[in-house]
C-alpha cells in the first residue's frame, strides 16, 4: 500500500490498516445522519476485494427509518457478483431487530451474500438486545470488531448513549436510542 491509498479490506478475522481505514470512513458517514434524539447515527460503506467502493449510506439519509447498512445494499442489485467478495464497514454492529422494517441489516446483509463485516462497537442494549454479529457469525459471516474506534463512533452517538450533543449533530438532546425513530 502505498502513501495516500487506503488498500483492499483485509479477508480474514483480524483487522488491517485498510480495515482501520474503511471504518474511519464508516465513521465520518455517521457524522452526516440527520439529527435524532431517538435514533443512533450510523454509517456504512461496501468495499469491494479490489479497494474500490461499491456504495456507502448513513442512518435517516433518505427518510427517518433508513438503517446505513440497509441504504448502502439497496444501491447494489442483489445479484450483484462482487458482494460475495466485498466488505461492509459499520460504525454500528448491524441490527438482529427492527419495529419498522420487515428485515433486520444483519439478515439483509446475509441475503446479499457478504462474508465479512467490519464494526466499530457493538450495539448498546438501549432499546434492542443488539446481537446482530451473534446473527451474522451464526450464519457464516466473519465479523471483525475493531474497539479502538468505539469511542468515536459513541462520541458521533452522545446524544442518544449520554454526554451531551455530539459536534455534528447541534440542538439534539436525550438519552433515549433506538435504531429507529
Amino acid at each position: 500500500m502505498t502513501r495516500g491509498e487506503p488498500g483492499v479490506p483485509g479477508r480474514a478475522s483480524t483487522a488491517t490498516e485498510p480495515d482501520r481505514y474503511w471504518l474511519r470512513q464508516a465513521i465520518e458517514l455517521s457524522r452526516r445522519c440527520p439529527p435524532s434524539q431517538t435514533a443512533f447515527a450510523v454509517g456504512a460503506l461496501v468495499v469491494a476485494d479490489d479497494g474500490s467502493v461499491l456504495a456507502t449510506g448513513y442512518s435517516r439519509e433518505g427518510n427517518p427509518y433508513d438503517h446505513a447498512e440497509e441504504v448502502a445494499l439497496a444501491r447494489l442489485g442483489p445479484a450483484d457478483p462482487r458482494l460475495g467478495a466485498a466488505t461492509l464497514y459499520s460504525s454500528l454492529e448491524p441490527c438482529a431487530a427492527r419495529a419498522s422494517r420487515p428485515h433486520p441489516c444483519a439478515e439483509l446483509i446475509i441475503d446479499a451474500g457478504l462474508r465479512r463485516v467490519v464494526i466499530a462497537w457493538l450495539e448498546p442494549p438501549l432499546f434492542a438486545a443488539g446481537g446482530g454479529a451473534g446473527v451474522l457469525r451464526a450464519a457464516g459471516v466473519t465479523v471483525v470488531e475493531i474497539p479502538e474506534f468505539a469511542a468515536e463512533a459513541r462520541a458521533v452517538n452522545a446524544t442518544v448513549v449520554g454526554g451531551g450533543a455530539p459536534a455534528s449533530a447541534p440542538g439534539a438532546g436525550t438519552r433515549r436510542a433506538r435504531r429507529d425513530p
